[in-house]
Protein backbone atom coordinates (compact mmCIF):
# COMPACT_ATOMS: atom_id res chain seq x y z
CA UNK A 1 0.00 0.00 0.00
CA UNK A 2 2.05 2.69 -1.25
CA UNK A 3 1.40 5.66 1.17
CA UNK A 4 2.97 8.34 -0.91
CA UNK A 5 4.04 10.15 2.66
CA UNK A 6 7.83 11.57 1.46
CA UNK A 7 8.18 14.93 2.60
CA UNK A 8 10.93 15.47 -0.76
CA UNK A 9 13.46 13.39 0.28
CA UNK A 10 12.10 9.54 -0.63
CA UNK A 11 12.12 8.67 2.98
CA UNK A 12 8.46 8.31 4.14
CA UNK A 13 7.46 9.93 7.30
CA UNK A 14 8.09 8.65 10.61
CA UNK A 15 4.89 8.03 11.44
CA UNK A 16 4.67 5.63 8.74
CA UNK A 17 7.78 3.85 9.29
CA UNK A 18 6.35 3.55 12.59
CA UNK A 19 3.23 1.92 11.45
CA UNK A 20 5.16 -1.39 9.74
CA UNK A 21 6.92 -1.26 13.31
CA UNK A 22 3.75 -1.79 14.98
CA UNK A 23 2.56 -4.15 12.68
CA UNK A 24 5.39 -6.22 13.44
CA UNK A 25 5.33 -6.19 17.12
CA UNK A 26 1.45 -6.67 16.83
CA UNK A 27 1.84 -10.66 15.04
CA UNK A 28 2.55 -9.78 11.42
CA UNK A 29 4.72 -12.53 10.37
CA UNK A 30 5.15 -10.82 7.15
CA UNK A 31 5.77 -6.87 6.93
CA UNK A 32 6.11 -5.22 2.98
CA UNK A 33 7.33 -1.61 2.70
CA UNK A 34 5.31 0.00 0.65
CA UNK A 35 6.34 0.14 -3.06
CA UNK A 36 9.14 1.80 -3.55
CA UNK A 37 10.52 3.07 -6.75
CA UNK A 38 13.74 2.14 -8.41
CA UNK A 39 15.08 4.71 -9.94
CA UNK A 40 15.82 9.17 -9.95
CA UNK A 41 14.23 9.20 -13.67
CA UNK A 42 11.01 7.61 -14.79
CA UNK A 43 10.20 5.46 -12.19
CA UNK A 44 7.95 7.35 -10.54
CA UNK A 45 4.67 7.32 -10.58
CA UNK A 46 2.82 9.11 -7.64
CA UNK A 47 3.96 11.94 -6.00
CA UNK A 48 5.85 11.33 -2.39
CA UNK A 49 7.28 7.60 -3.22
CA UNK A 50 10.01 6.51 -1.31
CA UNK A 51 13.07 5.23 -2.88
CA UNK A 52 16.44 3.08 -1.30
CA UNK A 53 19.25 4.05 -3.13
CA UNK A 54 21.14 6.67 -1.21
CA UNK A 55 23.20 6.26 1.81
CA UNK A 56 20.31 8.52 3.85
CA UNK A 57 17.60 6.26 2.56
CA UNK A 58 19.39 3.01 3.76
CA UNK A 59 20.47 5.07 7.33
CA UNK A 60 16.28 5.87 7.52
CA UNK A 61 15.28 2.42 6.91
CA UNK A 62 18.27 0.30 9.36
CA UNK A 63 16.49 0.61 12.71
CA UNK A 64 13.11 0.02 11.26
CA UNK A 65 14.22 -3.42 9.74
CA UNK A 66 15.97 -3.99 13.34
CA UNK A 67 12.76 -2.99 15.22
CA UNK A 68 10.66 -5.53 12.49
CA UNK A 69 13.13 -8.46 13.21
CA UNK A 70 13.42 -8.18 16.71
CA UNK A 71 9.55 -8.19 17.11
CA UNK A 72 9.90 -11.41 15.22
CA UNK A 73 8.73 -10.74 11.78
CA UNK A 74 10.62 -10.96 8.38
CA UNK A 75 10.90 -7.62 6.43
CA UNK A 76 10.59 -7.41 2.78
CA UNK A 77 11.24 -4.80 0.17
CA UNK A 78 9.06 -4.17 -2.73
CA UNK A 79 10.45 -2.21 -5.30
CA UNK A 80 8.36 -1.12 -8.59
CA UNK A 81 8.60 1.29 -11.56
CA UNK A 82 5.59 2.59 -12.72
CA UNK A 83 6.11 2.41 -16.54
CA UNK A 84 2.99 4.64 -18.47
CA UNK A 85 1.10 4.81 -15.26
CA UNK A 86 3.10 7.41 -14.45
CA UNK A 87 2.82 11.52 -13.96
CA UNK A 88 6.16 12.58 -15.98
CA UNK A 89 5.27 16.36 -14.19
CA UNK A 90 6.96 14.36 -10.34
CA UNK A 91 9.76 12.75 -12.55
CA UNK A 92 12.99 14.19 -12.67
CA UNK A 93 13.36 13.56 -16.06
CA UNK A 94 9.70 14.89 -16.77
CA UNK A 95 8.93 11.90 -19.11
CA UNK A 96 6.88 8.45 -18.57
CA UNK A 97 8.38 5.18 -20.44
CA UNK A 98 6.94 1.72 -21.26
CA UNK A 99 7.21 -0.94 -23.74
CA UNK A 100 5.03 0.50 -26.30
CA UNK A 101 4.07 4.60 -27.25
CA UNK A 102 0.37 3.31 -25.39
CA UNK A 103 -1.59 5.35 -23.24
CA UNK A 104 -4.18 3.48 -20.88
CA UNK A 105 -7.81 4.42 -21.55
CA UNK A 106 -8.45 5.48 -18.41
CA UNK A 107 -7.74 9.06 -16.58
CA UNK A 108 -5.03 9.30 -13.80
CA UNK A 109 -7.03 9.10 -10.81
CA UNK A 110 -5.13 11.71 -9.01
CA UNK A 111 -5.31 14.76 -11.72
CA UNK A 112 -8.12 14.10 -13.71
CA UNK A 113 -6.56 14.18 -16.85
CA UNK A 114 -5.50 11.39 -19.56
CA UNK A 115 -2.63 9.99 -19.29
CA UNK A 116 0.35 11.17 -21.80
CA UNK A 117 1.53 9.03 -24.63
CA UNK A 118 4.76 7.21 -23.10
CA UNK A 119 8.08 7.25 -24.54
CA UNK A 120 8.68 3.80 -26.35
CA UNK A 121 11.61 2.35 -24.18
CA UNK A 122 14.51 1.83 -26.03
CA UNK A 123 17.84 -0.45 -25.40
CA UNK A 124 19.36 2.26 -23.46
CA UNK A 125 16.06 2.75 -21.35
CA UNK A 126 15.79 -1.21 -20.83
CA UNK A 127 19.42 -1.62 -19.80
CA UNK A 128 18.95 1.50 -17.09
CA UNK A 129 15.65 0.36 -15.60
CA UNK A 130 17.57 -3.05 -14.93
CA UNK A 131 20.15 -1.20 -13.13
CA UNK A 132 17.79 0.59 -11.38
CA UNK A 133 16.35 -2.51 -10.09
CA UNK A 134 19.66 -4.25 -9.03
CA UNK A 135 21.14 -0.60 -7.40
CA UNK A 136 17.46 -0.63 -5.11
CA UNK A 137 17.70 -3.95 -4.11
CA UNK A 138 21.16 -3.19 -3.24
CA UNK A 139 20.18 -0.78 -0.86
CA UNK A 140 17.67 -3.18 0.69
CA UNK A 141 20.70 -5.57 1.66
CA UNK A 142 22.57 -2.62 3.02
CA UNK A 143 19.34 -1.30 5.31
CA UNK A 144 19.39 -4.93 6.37
CA UNK A 145 15.89 -6.33 4.73
CA UNK A 146 15.51 -9.63 5.03
CA UNK A 147 13.79 -10.02 1.38
CA UNK A 148 13.02 -8.38 -1.76
CA UNK A 149 10.06 -8.25 -3.56
CA UNK A 150 10.29 -7.71 -7.38
CA UNK A 151 6.69 -6.02 -7.97
CA UNK A 152 5.51 -7.16 -11.40
CA UNK A 153 1.67 -6.63 -10.98
CA UNK A 154 -0.88 -4.38 -11.32
CA UNK A 155 -0.67 -2.85 -14.77
CA UNK A 156 3.31 -1.56 -13.73
CA UNK A 157 5.94 -0.94 -16.02
CA UNK A 158 7.14 -4.97 -15.78
CA UNK A 159 3.42 -6.30 -15.86
CA UNK A 160 3.07 -3.77 -19.04
CA UNK A 161 5.99 -5.68 -20.87
CA UNK A 162 4.10 -8.90 -19.85
CA UNK A 163 0.83 -8.34 -21.05
CA UNK A 164 -0.17 -8.51 -24.84
CA UNK A 165 -2.59 -5.23 -24.33
CA UNK A 166 0.12 -2.61 -23.68
CA UNK A 167 2.88 -4.43 -25.08
CA UNK A 168 2.72 -4.23 -28.71
CA UNK A 169 6.49 -4.44 -29.89
CA UNK A 170 7.96 -6.78 -32.38
CA UNK A 171 11.74 -6.95 -31.01
CA UNK A 172 12.91 -9.26 -28.67
CA UNK A 173 10.80 -7.73 -25.52
CA UNK A 174 7.24 -7.94 -27.21
CA UNK A 175 5.03 -10.77 -29.47
CA UNK A 176 5.47 -14.30 -28.10
CA UNK A 177 5.04 -14.89 -23.97
CA UNK A 178 8.97 -16.00 -23.88
CA UNK A 179 10.00 -12.09 -25.45
CA UNK A 180 7.42 -10.39 -23.40
CA UNK A 181 8.71 -11.96 -19.95
CA UNK A 182 11.93 -11.23 -21.14
CA UNK A 183 12.32 -7.99 -19.40
CA UNK A 184 11.41 -9.71 -15.87
CA UNK A 185 13.92 -12.53 -16.43
CA UNK A 186 17.08 -10.13 -17.48
CA UNK A 187 15.41 -8.16 -13.71
CA UNK A 188 15.65 -10.93 -11.73
CA UNK A 189 18.84 -12.47 -13.63
CA UNK A 190 20.57 -8.68 -12.74
CA UNK A 191 18.76 -9.05 -9.18
CA UNK A 192 19.47 -12.42 -7.51
CA UNK A 193 23.12 -12.32 -7.54
CA UNK A 194 23.15 -9.12 -5.01
CA UNK A 195 20.71 -10.84 -2.17
CA UNK A 196 22.47 -13.11 -0.20
CA UNK A 197 22.01 -16.54 0.15
CA UNK A 198 20.03 -16.22 3.42
CA UNK A 199 17.59 -13.82 1.96
CA UNK A 200 14.15 -14.32 -0.04
CA UNK A 201 13.87 -12.88 -3.29
CA UNK A 202 10.40 -13.11 -5.04
CA UNK A 203 8.07 -11.82 -7.86
CA UNK A 204 4.39 -10.37 -7.23
CA UNK A 205 2.30 -11.05 -10.39
CA UNK A 206 -1.74 -10.21 -10.69
CA UNK A 207 -3.77 -10.68 -14.17
CA UNK A 208 -5.54 -7.23 -12.96
CA UNK A 209 -4.15 -3.37 -13.44
CA UNK A 210 -4.52 0.12 -11.52
CA UNK A 211 -5.96 1.35 -14.67
CA UNK A 212 -8.12 -0.35 -17.36
CA UNK A 213 -8.99 -2.17 -14.45
CA UNK A 214 -11.75 -4.62 -16.53
CA UNK A 215 -8.97 -5.39 -18.80
CA UNK A 216 -7.81 -9.43 -17.93
CA UNK A 217 -3.85 -8.27 -18.49
CA UNK A 218 -3.31 -12.24 -19.51
CA UNK A 219 -5.97 -12.51 -21.70
CA UNK A 220 -6.05 -16.67 -21.10
CA UNK A 221 -5.43 -18.90 -18.45
CA UNK A 222 -3.03 -20.69 -20.61
CA UNK A 223 -0.84 -17.48 -21.03
CA UNK A 224 -0.95 -16.42 -17.41
CA UNK A 225 0.28 -20.54 -17.08
CA UNK A 226 2.86 -20.05 -19.56
CA UNK A 227 4.17 -16.97 -17.51
CA UNK A 228 4.14 -18.48 -14.27
CA UNK A 229 5.95 -21.53 -15.60
CA UNK A 230 8.37 -19.48 -16.55
CA UNK A 231 8.64 -17.81 -13.02
CA UNK A 232 9.53 -21.10 -12.06
CA UNK A 233 12.60 -21.17 -13.47
CA UNK A 234 13.94 -18.64 -12.21
CA UNK A 235 16.25 -18.09 -8.76
CA UNK A 236 13.35 -16.62 -6.65
CA UNK A 237 11.63 -18.38 -3.73
CA UNK A 238 8.09 -17.34 -4.17
CA UNK A 239 5.14 -16.30 -5.87
CA UNK A 240 2.77 -13.56 -4.96
CA UNK A 241 -0.39 -13.76 -6.35
CA UNK A 242 -2.32 -10.11 -6.13
CA UNK A 243 -6.04 -10.38 -6.52
CA UNK A 244 -9.48 -8.08 -5.79
CA UNK A 245 -11.20 -11.47 -4.34
CA UNK A 246 -8.86 -14.69 -3.60
CA UNK A 247 -12.50 -16.38 -4.51
CA UNK A 248 -13.09 -15.44 -7.86
CA UNK A 249 -13.18 -17.35 -10.51
CA UNK A 250 -11.01 -16.35 -13.38
CA UNK A 251 -10.08 -17.10 -16.70
CA UNK A 252 -13.82 -18.75 -17.37
CA UNK A 253 -12.97 -21.43 -15.06
CA UNK A 254 -13.80 -22.88 -12.14
CA UNK A 255 -10.49 -22.24 -10.14
CA UNK A 256 -9.75 -19.26 -8.46
CA UNK A 257 -5.91 -17.27 -9.26
CA UNK A 258 -4.41 -19.37 -6.45
CA UNK A 259 -5.33 -23.05 -7.82
CA UNK A 260 -4.81 -22.14 -11.22
CA UNK A 261 -1.42 -20.69 -10.42
CA UNK A 262 -0.55 -23.97 -8.36
CA UNK A 263 -1.29 -25.77 -11.59
CA UNK A 264 1.66 -24.14 -12.98
CA UNK A 265 4.51 -23.85 -9.89
CA UNK A 266 5.44 -25.64 -6.96
CA UNK A 267 6.98 -22.56 -5.70
CA UNK A 268 5.66 -21.77 -2.55
CA UNK A 269 2.69 -19.36 -3.03
CA UNK A 270 1.49 -16.03 -1.03
CA UNK A 271 -2.38 -14.51 -1.74
CA UNK A 272 -3.89 -11.10 -1.36
CA UNK A 273 -7.39 -10.17 -1.77
CA UNK A 274 -10.57 -9.93 0.53
CA UNK A 275 -8.74 -11.78 3.19
CA UNK A 276 -10.29 -9.98 6.26
CA UNK A 277 -10.90 -12.65 8.99
CA UNK A 278 -10.37 -15.80 10.20
CA UNK A 279 -12.68 -17.79 7.83
CA UNK A 280 -11.80 -16.03 4.83
CA UNK A 281 -7.65 -16.09 5.84
CA UNK A 282 -7.99 -20.37 6.63
CA UNK A 283 -9.99 -20.48 3.19
CA UNK A 284 -7.35 -18.50 1.56
CA UNK A 285 -4.70 -20.83 2.88
CA UNK A 286 -6.55 -24.35 1.70
CA UNK A 287 -4.28 -22.78 -1.46
CA UNK A 288 -2.37 -21.10 -0.97
CA UNK A 289 1.10 -21.26 1.63
CA UNK A 290 1.04 -17.28 3.27
CA UNK A 291 -2.75 -15.02 3.25
CA UNK A 292 -1.33 -11.26 2.97
CA UNK A 293 -3.92 -8.64 4.35
CA UNK A 294 -3.63 -4.73 2.96
CA UNK A 295 -6.65 -2.43 4.01
CA UNK A 296 -7.67 -4.85 7.66
CA UNK A 297 -3.73 -4.39 8.30
CA UNK A 298 -3.86 -0.67 7.72
CA UNK A 299 -6.53 0.05 9.46
CA UNK A 300 -6.91 -2.57 12.00
CA UNK A 301 -3.60 -2.64 14.75
CA UNK A 302 -5.00 -5.56 16.53
CA UNK A 303 -6.05 -7.68 13.49
CA UNK A 304 -3.78 -10.55 13.86
CA UNK A 305 -4.71 -11.23 17.24
CA UNK A 306 -8.79 -10.45 16.28
CA UNK A 307 -8.35 -13.50 13.37
CA UNK A 308 -6.90 -15.62 16.17
CA UNK A 309 -9.75 -15.42 18.60
CA UNK A 310 -11.98 -15.38 15.75
CA UNK A 311 -13.72 -12.34 15.99
CA UNK A 312 -16.74 -11.35 13.23
CA UNK A 313 -14.12 -8.66 11.36
CA UNK A 314 -15.00 -5.78 8.87
CA UNK A 315 -14.47 -6.01 4.88
CA UNK A 316 -13.08 -2.37 4.75
CA UNK A 317 -13.50 -0.27 1.39
CA UNK A 318 -11.31 1.67 -0.58
CA UNK A 319 -12.93 4.71 0.11
CA UNK A 320 -12.28 3.90 4.12
CA UNK A 321 -8.57 2.89 3.60
CA UNK A 322 -7.89 6.58 1.99
CA UNK A 323 -6.67 7.73 5.40
CA UNK A 324 -3.26 6.17 4.10
CA UNK A 325 -2.93 8.85 1.89
CA UNK A 326 -3.38 11.71 4.26
CA UNK A 327 -1.05 13.35 6.60
CA UNK A 328 -3.34 11.87 9.53
CA UNK A 329 -1.42 8.72 11.42
CA UNK A 330 -2.56 5.05 11.29
CA UNK A 331 -2.74 3.66 15.03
Amino acid sequence: MTRMSSPGDSIPRQDVLEFLVRRARNGAALVYTEAIVTDYESAQGYPGQARLVTQSQIEAWRPVVKAIREAGAVSVMQMFHCGRVAWPEINPARRAIAPSPLAPRDLNPLTGKPYPVPDEMSQFDVEHVILGFVETARGAVAAGFDGVEIHAAHGYLISQFLSSYSNLRTDTFGGTVNNRFRLLHEIIQAVAPVIPDERLLTVRISDWGVVDMNVSLFGTQTEYQEVISLLSREPIDAVSVSTYDYQNKAFNTNKNMAQITRGATSLPMFICGKIYDRSTTEDALQDADVALSAKSMLLNPKWVEEVRQGKVLPLYTSEEANIAYTDTPLP
